[in-house]
């Protein structure tokens, strides 16, 4: 009976003190806090959703697309913004798809990006866009020559041959222009072929095409596959070749692809990149846009785990050479990391 009397005693203050107004909160508020500081530690809570946004990359077997996926589920994870990676046509389809309002997000080639802010080269016809905002730069995308020919041994052994040089208008196409410019070719010297990443390493194959430009951050997958199964191999862009690509366009800067990137590649390869950028829609809030850019530049360790491009991700290398505005949210960030960007 004793037993009893005091549970129901126990209960009574315990309503009591409920009832208690804000001397009873506190004593529950503190009851709970004690309760918590016995309990395991509770992961982080998640971000306060910031909407929907569709991210625009490029094929299935490019860079873009994988890597894309792995940003798009930080930018969820840590960010907030539920991000729906697509496949899409690459840099300038990125940027007109932003423009029509189908997406929010897109990766592109920085100087696909600057033509597009210029309307210049692949945007002459259409016109300048000036409706994204630059999120920050990602990594080096590389210039890369792939072949199966043994005769082909530099850019100028291209002359008469079957090469693919992307489709008309996009990035690869102006960069493989730029190429076999450098040296002292034009597209009437080669048998053009405007084939995707995916096409242009099965035309290899099927001996359909000699060679072809694929401009993706290294290792690609496509080139991977290539030469995983086939006798395949990287013509190099230096020297002089090299140097006048270089001299023509500020885009440009120039790299080694290390020895063993690609099966039976046992020197580094030297060639010419630009730079893979994410952009966003011009219309997406402050907010959202601070939260895209901190969910990738605060990650860069978890990132670079899950795919090897996340390495290249720096403060330095999201914030130069940029030739377009930055986004105010993307600027925001990066003040409080020290840099000041560019805005409109």
């Amino acid at each position: 009976m004793k037993k009893l009397f005091s549970a129901v005693m126990a209960a009574a203050l315990a309503l009591s003190l409920a009832a208690c107004g804000s001397s009873g909160s506190t004593t529950a508020t503190t009851a709970a806090a004690a309760a918590a500081s016995e309990a395991p530690a509770a992961e982080a809570a998640a971000p306060a959703s910031l909407g929907k946004m569709t991210m625009g990359t490029g094929g299935t077997a490019g860079t873009y697309y994988a890597f894309g996926g792995v940003l798009g589920q930080y930018i969820k994870n840590k960010g907030g913004v539920d991000v729906t990676v697509v496949s899409t046509d690459g840099s300038k389809a990125n940027i007109q798809g932003i423009d029509a309002g189908d997406y929010q997000l897109g990766t592109v080639q920085s100087d696909v990006m600057a033509y597009a802010w210029e309307g210049s080269k692949s945007f002459e016809e259409d016109g300048a866009i000036d409706t994204f905002r630059v999120i920050g730069g990602l990594y080096a995308e590389t210039v890369q020559l792939v072949t199966m020919d043994a005769s082909i041994k530099s850019v100028a052994d291209l002359k008469g041959k079957a090469v693919s040089i992307g489709a008309p208008g996009s990035g690869v196409y102006f960069n493989a222009i730029d190429v076999l410019t450098a040296a002292g070719l034009s597209e009437d010297d080669i048998k053009p072929q405007y084939l995707s990443f995916a096409d242009s390493t099965e035309g290899l194959k099927d001996g359909k095409i000699d060679a072809a430009f694929i401009v993706a951050g290294a290792p690609t997958p496509a080139i991977t596959e290539l030469t995983t199964t086939n006798d395949a191999y990287l013509v190099p862009i230096d020297g002089e070749i090299g140097e006048k690509v270089l001299a023509s366009c500020p885009y440009y800067t120039s790299l080694a692809i290390p020895a063993g990137t690609y099966k039976g590649q046992d020197e580094d390869v030297t060639t010419v990149t630009v730079k893979a950028t994410m952009i966003i829609s011009a219309d997406a809030t402050e907010e959202q846009a601070y939260a895209v850019t901190a969910a990738i530049y605060d990650n860069i360790d978890a990132i670079t785990a899950e795919h090897a491009k996340g390495a290249e991700l720096s403060i330095e290398n999201a914030t130069s050479g940029m030739t377009a505005p930055f986004h105010a949210g993307a600027a925001k960030y990066f003040k409080e990391k020290g840099v000041d960007v560019e805005t409109k």
